[in-house]
């Protein structure tokens, strides 16, 4: 009899640890099941953030060459417009000093602003580098895949 009081004893210990697995094993396949949830919604989320890094790099860089055509242009005209300006200053080279004085400070005045420009132009050339290096450095791998 003390063989089957034990025998009881331990086949009820196993169905208590039975059920105890089966409660265990259900929280961890509710688990399971909202871990892939939130997987899923991430990968979405990185998928959106590279579309997102994509169009931002298209934009930018679109924005950068346009910026870069104008002032090409600007300093196009510009050239123009002084070339024009010395060529009427050299028709009117008999005027008063005072007047050729300020001719040569409206000179100067243009040689002011090409240095601007030119300096404008090289700072915006050297950002527009940085941000395709800090692009293909971040974005690289990501088009990769």
């Amino acid at each position: 009899m003390a063989a089957s009081n034990n025998l009881e004893a331990r086949v009820t210990a196993l169905e208590t640890q039975v059920q105890e697995l089966t409660t265990r094993v259900r929280h961890i396949e509710q688990d399971a099941r909202a871990a892939r949830v939130l997987a899923g919604g991430a990968d979405r989320d990185v998928t959106e953030i590279r579309a997102e890094i994509r169009d931002f790099r298209q934009a930018a860089a679109a924005s950068f060459n346009t910026m870069g055509e104008d002032i090409t242009g600007l300093r196009k005209n510009f050239t123009r417009l002084r070339t024009d300006f010395i060529d009427l200053r050299v028709e009117v080279i008999d005027l008063p000093t005072e007047m050729n004085n300020r001719l040569a400070a409206v000179d100067n005045g243009f040689a002011e602003m090409r240095g601007k420009f030119d300096a404008a132009a090289a700072g915006m050339e050297q950002i527009a580098n940085l941000l395709n290096l800090l692009i293909d450095q971040q974005g690289g791998s990501a088009a990769d895949q």
